[in-house]
């Protein structure tokens, strides 16, 4: 099969992946705006994913995931599932901005926010062409540190992490991201697709301009891969190279304070007693740090 049947194939299974979910999220809109429906799909799957894997917030979001599936039926609560599971099969089918294009294909953005998500492949591209050598640079750093200041579904870390495939790096290994977004739809958004991709991350919902936070996501990649100490180390390991390569300045000299007649010296002998010895040699030791 051609590169080109195969990439027709993905977008042809892409839109009835993003129609059988646009239906499905359209039957629980019978009581509660389309726009509201979508964003507690993706808070109530975020907060699952979440309560699995960080034992620090799961008291408080159990309590928030409660509020929201009480508002509805059972058949509802069905439907979401079968939604997170159409979203589950999309994602397998290759590395996508799925919720981005179904945000967009169900007409949900806000003109007055500027919601409007960068379709995938500009994203695939961007990533392309900013990644440069990868294996060259995992020769002088542990891992690949990407940030994402505005960063809506995520689309454009899952397009990093699908062009560091591209040069046979494995991402869940060598890539961690931190993203931010003000808008907390787009945090949960971002949080549910990283987590279904195994992207190591912490999804931060906040204003990076004002640089506020309000909360924080970390994606079980993270957890897992013990992502917390490897970013410590790797901060410990970088400032020792700074100490290291700083240049060295010699402390200033004290001024001398003028004496009207000073005393003649006598000169010394220059032989060491073997204490002598031993402290000047302490001396300058201490002198090389």
């Amino acid at each position: 099969m051609s590169t080109t049947s195969k990439k027709q194939k993905l977008v042809i299974a892409h839109g009835s992946h993003a129609s059988e979910m646009g239906k499905l999220l359209r039957q629980n809109a019978r009581k509660h705006r389309l726009d509201t429906v979508f964003s507690d799909f993706c808070e109530i799957s975020a907060l699952s994913f979440s309560n699995a894997v960080d034992p620090i917030h799961r008291e408080a979001r159990e309590k928030r995931y409660l509020e929201i599936v009480v508002r509805y039926d059972k058949e509802d609560l069905d439907r979401f599932c079968q939604t997170l599971a159409v979203l589950v099969e999309w994602l397998s089918l290759g590395m996508c901005d799925a919720l981005g294009d179904l945000f967009m294909s169900l007409e949900l953005g806000e003109r007055g926010k500027g919601q409007f998500f960068t379709p995938y492949p500009l994203s695939s591209l961007m990533a392309r062409m900013t990644a440069g050598d990868l294996k060259e640079q995992l020769k002088r750093q542990d891992h690949i540190a990407l940030n994402e200041p505005a960063c809506g579904a995520g689309g454009m870390v899952i397009a990093f992490a699908e062009a560091m495939l591209d040069q046979e790096v494995n991402y869940q290994n060598f890539l961690h991201a931190k993203l931010q977004d003000i808008d907390a739809t787009a945090v949960h958004m971002a949080y549910v697709q990283l987590s279904l991709l195994h992207v190591p991350a912490i999804v931060i919902h906040g204003n990076s301009l004002a640089m506020t936070e309000w909360a924080h996501w970390v994606t079980p990649a993270h957890v897992v891969g013990g992502w917390d100490r490897r970013i410590q180390m790797r901060r410990a390991v970088q400032a020792i190279r700074e100490l290291l390569t700083a240049p060295e300045t010699a402390p200033p000299q004290p001024k001398a304070l003028a004496r009207p007649d000073p005393e003649p010296i006598a000169p010394q002998s220059t032989a060491e007693s073997p204490a002598e010895y031993v402290v000047n040699q302490r001396l300058e030791q201490l002198a090389l740090f």
